[in-house]
């Protein structure tokens, strides 16, 4: 059975969010992230709270009551960020990036 550290990692893992991106989502430092994933603390009822909202999900699902939903079908929220953060540059560099990002998934197609 999963413990709730363990749920903690894959979900936060699942969400595209490093330790350290969590604890600042939660006004936490990121050994406590650590602590909790390696199952020396477990959250506080106001942290657990905390927690499922950084990551988008409910309590019990945090909580192991209820399973989370399947993430697959949506893009990772890693990579919408990082559109989001493609989206504040100049368009020239966008441009490139686009490009780069265009040959390597025909360069890989073809392999």
């Amino acid at each position: 059975m999963e413990t709730i550290g363990q749920r903690i990692a894959r979900l936060r893992l699942a969400s595209g969010y490093t330790q350290k991106e969590l604890a600042q989502k939660i006004g936490k430092g990121q050994k406590l992230i650590s602590d909790f994933e390696r199952g020396r603390f477990t959250p506080s009822p106001d942290l657990t709270v905390h927690l499922a909202q950084a990551l988008g999900i409910t309590t019990d699902e945090l909580l192991g009551v209820r399973q989370a939903k399947k993430q697959q079908a949506n893009p990772s929220k890693k990579l919408i960020r990082r559109m989001k953060e493609l989206e504040t540059l100049p368009p020239a560099q966008q441009k490139f990036i686009l490009r780069t990002i265009d040959t390597l998934i025909k360069a890989t197609a073809q392999k």
